[in-house]
């Protein structure tokens, strides 16, 4: 019997629900830790991440409108899902990283972990970030956090899974909707959970994936008049970081700057992430009327 030739992939960007190829019809080649080829990926474009803007701002509105107790259980529900191909996960991040199955798997553990985390959070974000304000007069007021909109998000290069989901997750877990850069080196179990975000109950355009390089869409995503905020964790690049915020300063309110120091992601994330990326609107209102 002849020796069986394996099928060699390439892999699609997932914008609004759907995986199109790159508008440029540019791919290049993803390879495990050792340099062995494992697939193609598509390297995406600026025409790919204005696509991917106005996917995310047409799947925002409707989204933020969902009840905070329905999008829990939407982020419960990519938990379940990847929980069910957990075997694909550990596979894609141990050859990504490098890394035995073992960590692998633990990895991939916190990953669906946190998803739960966020999801759990979504029906306690006003409670929690919004506040009644005491007020002298015939009158009170209310404080509620609302989602800031469009976000761009540049994921960690070196945590491929884990530092993705610990991206993502409290960005929409609020009510926005997300354009985000996975890792350049390590795209496939970002592109592993596209496929999860597609079958999941997720709507199309709230997570946008474009694989390729951060410096070539990274600055005009940075500059586009409807993205809304910009997370430059991924951003390892000093000057790449600084050209970022210089090109949002026209037209973004809030901007997650790179940390001094790597996070580790494994650790309890907190609400700064989620934090960030809320408005505070007050409301005034007559007693009596």
């Amino acid at each position: 019997m002849d020796a069986r030739l394996e099928v060699r992939k390439t892999y699609k960007l997932f914008v609004g629900g759907a995986f199109p190829r790159s508008e440029s019809g540019r791919t290049y080649a993803v390879t495990d830790a050792k340099g062995k080829f494992l697939a193609n990926a598509s390297l995406a474009s600026r025409k790919d991440a204005r696509d991917a803007v106005r996917a995310a701002r047409s799947a925002q509105g409707a989204w933020w409108g969902a009840t905070a107790y329905n999008r829990g259980q939407v982020l419960y529900r990519i938990a379940e899902v990847m929980e069910g191909r957990r075997a694909q996960f550990e596979e894609e991040v141990a050859r990504a990283e490098g890394i035995s199955a073992r960590r692998a798997a633990s990895q991939v553990d916190l990953s669906i972990d946190r998803w739960v985390w966020y999801a759990g959070w979504s029906d306690k974000i006003a409670q929690v970030l919004g506040s009644s304000n005491p007020v002298a007069g015939p009158y009170f007021t209310f404080s509620v956090p609302e989602p800031t909109g469009v976000v761009a998000a540049i994921a960690p290069e070196r945590s491929s899974l884990l530092g993705l989901v610990s991206v993502v997750a409290p960005i929409i877990v609020s009510g926005n909707a997300c354009i985000v850069i996975p890792s350049l080196s390590r795209p496939l179990p970002a592109i592993a959970l596209a496929e999860v975000l597609a079958t999941s109950d997720l709507p199309g355009g709230v997570v946008n994936i474009l694989t390729g390089r951060a410096a070539e869409m990274g600055p005009w995503l940075a500059s586009h008049a409807d993205v809304n905020a910009l997370d430059l964790t991924g951003v390892d690049d000093d000057g790449l970081a600084t050209e970022m915020e210089f090109a949002a300063a026209e037209t973004i309110t809030r901007v997650l700057v790179p940390p001094r120091k790597a996070p580790d992601w494994a650790e309890q994330p907190g609400l700064d992430r989620l934090r960030f990326f809320v408005e505070t609107t007050t409301v005034w209102h007559p007693i009596g009327v």
